[in-house]
């Protein structure tokens, strides 16, 4: 069973899942794999891991670095999990490029790798606290976010604005 919480933020409402100790997953409302790793039977309920949640989500909308992560669990391949896992080694307020972590896990790589590597970012369960919006292309372009580009430049301006 999956349980799961819903939060407003001033990006839009998010919905978070757990597996009752862990998230499992962190959405915006409609975004693009939406519930994806979500099971089929789940019910509303505030546990634990989504007061920590709400704790750094707080935090991290009133432009201060969260000095916590919520317990993750994310479902997903060894590979994405590899992905994902170099998401949340860039700094706030920084940016990598496709290619750049397609090299780090397999340095004889390619355009396939980058591919790979932009496929497993686009299915990020748990945006935000894994920071998939601070993935750019090659040339430093905005490319896409299954939150959306807008509110990935939002985030990007807010981490920034952490700096300041």
């Amino acid at each position: 069973m999956d349980w799961i919480y819903n939060f407003d933020s001033p990006l839009g409402p998010l919905t978070a899942a757990s597996d009752g100790t862990s998230l499992t997953g962190l959405w915006f409302r409609g975004q693009a794999h939406f519930g994806r790793t979500l099971g089929p039977e789940h019910e509303e309920r505030l546990l634990p891991v989504f007061r920590e949640c709400a704790a750094w989500l707080g935090m991290y909308f009133e432009g201060a670095v969260p000095d916590f992560t919520p317990p993750l669990n994310l479902r997903g391949t060894p590979f994405q999990k590899a992905v994902w896992d170099l998401l949340t080694k860039i700094p706030p307020g920084e940016t990598a490029a496709y290619g750049e972590l397609a090299r780090t896990l397999r340095p004889e790589g390619g355009g396939m790798a980058a591919r790979a590597v932009g496929s497993a970012v686009g299915l990020n369960p748990v945006s935000l606290i894994v920071p998939c919006h601070r993935v750019v292309g090659a040339d430093g372009s905005l490319t896409g976010y299954a939150g959306g580009v807008g509110r990935k430049l939002r985030l990007l301006e807010l981490e920034r604005g952490m700096y300041c």
